[in-house]
């Protein structure tokens, strides 16, 4: 049945096409979300039906080499190049048609002319020795390249309807909608660690095309030259039910039960616990102060602009990880240090809601750890003679 639904679309783009008088049609492919994070966020494409020479190909700028040895190192170190590859309408249909996601099709109201230029600029994009670029995900990605090139070829930018699902709209908060609606709790805790204040960002109508539903969106609300941008939608494959929430464990749950665990026993009299804290407290804070090293390496080591300004350093201190050895000396240092770690995380509890990054609700109970830790160490009793 699928299969029959790509042919009699293939048909219908040769009937609609026929009808234009220079024998072009560009359209907007907009893909829902995948299961993969990679493709959580949906994808966009260019269609361009070109009767007279008789193709119908899609021009994607989201592609990347994957079997590149250093694949790992640049896509951490945000230098990963990605670039335009081109696919027949048929291959493309099949491939989204097997991981069943969807696809939208808006047709492009604009010249002749300027068709005519967009489809050359496209070519000229996808020659060897121009189609490669580095990837933003928030500001030049393969969503934002399609609208960059249309506004090119019609030499006017897009005169948009606000398309916010509410006023003061972060990037953060564009990019948690997806991430809740496909049930990525744990994506999502990992994204808002290590992103910093520039995901909290306000963003304009024009930023937030970054997403391939709201360039979708934008293109059906807007206009080029005093003409509506869009003169035909249709569905291509309506799979728009098949992104279903996954289930599971969410990490507020996981850290909230940690957190009740360890308030409970901290508050225990029991000497039978020590050794479970002189462990716990060795690998909670050995593991934050590596956090904190891995957001220091985000921030100053990559090109992610996005990782810069992480206000989560105010809780995954990176001097954690050498205190963390020193927890079974039992200097006086070391109780000082946890004082003073005490107090902060006091003022940091305070201040939570009124600093310059939203934070993942998850967060909280690591804190909550940290509070109640930070207390109990400070009052160990330190012998007198190793008291220096």
């Amino acid at each position: 049945m699928k299969k029959l639904l790509i042919v009699l679309s293939f048909l219908y783009s040769l009937s609609s096409s026929a009808q234009d008088s220079c024998r072009i049609r560009i359209s907007l492919l907009t893909c829902t979300p995948g299961t993969e994070l990679y493709s959580t966020f949906g994808h966009s494409a260019f269609r361009v039906f070109d009767s007279i020479n008789n193709r119908d190909l899609v021009f994607n700028y989201g592609t990347f080499d994957f079997d590149d040895p250093k694949f790992y190192n640049k896509f951490v170190k945000g230098k990963l190049l990605y670039f335009v590859s081109i696919d027949t309408i048929p291959s493309f249909l099949a491939e989204y048609d097997y991981y069943k996601r969807g696809i939208t099709e808006q047709a492009i109201n604009i010249s002749c002319d300027e068709k005519q230029k967009l489809v050359a600029m496209l070519f000229e994009n996808a020659k060897e020795e121009n189609k490669y670029y580095r990837y933003d995900f928030n500001y030049d990605n393969c969503t934002t390249r399609l609208r960059d090139i249309l506004e090119k070829a019609a030499g006017k930018h897009l005169e948009t309807k606000n398309i916010f699902p509410k006023p003061n709209t972060t990037f953060r908060n564009l990019i948690h909608i997806y991430l809740d609606r496909g049930g990525q709790q744990w994506s999502k805790f990992g994204i808002d660690m290590l992103l910093g204040n520039p995901m909290d960002k306000k963003v304009t109508n024009r930023e937030a095309m970054f997403l391939p539903d709201y360039l979708l969106m934008a293109f059906d609300s807007s206009a080029l030259n005093g003409k509506p941008v869009v003169n035909e939608k249709k569905i291509l494959l309506n799979y728009f039910d098949a992104y279903k929430t996954k289930s599971g464990i969410t990490p507020f749950i996981v850290f909230g039960v940690l957190f009740l665990l360890i308030v409970v026993i901290s508050f225990l009299s029991s000497n039978k616990w020590n050794l479970f804290f002189k462990i716990f407290d060795f690998f909670f804070f050995t593991f934050l102060g590596l956090l904190g090293l891995l957001i220091l390496f985000m921030w100053f080591g990559t090109e992610h602009a996005m990782c810069k300004n992480n206000f989560n350093l105010l809780w995954a201190l990176p001097t954690h990880l050498p205190v963390a050895f020193l927890l079974f000396s039992r200097k006086q240092l070391v109780n000082a240090y946890f004082r003073f770690i005490f107090f902060f995380t006091v003022a940091l509890l305070l201040a939570w809601f009124f600093l310059p990054q939203q934070f993942n609700t998850a967060f909280l109970p690591i804190v909550g750890i940290i509070l109640i830790r930070s207390f109990f160490l400070s009052k160990r009793v330190v012998p007198k003679t190793q008291s220096k």
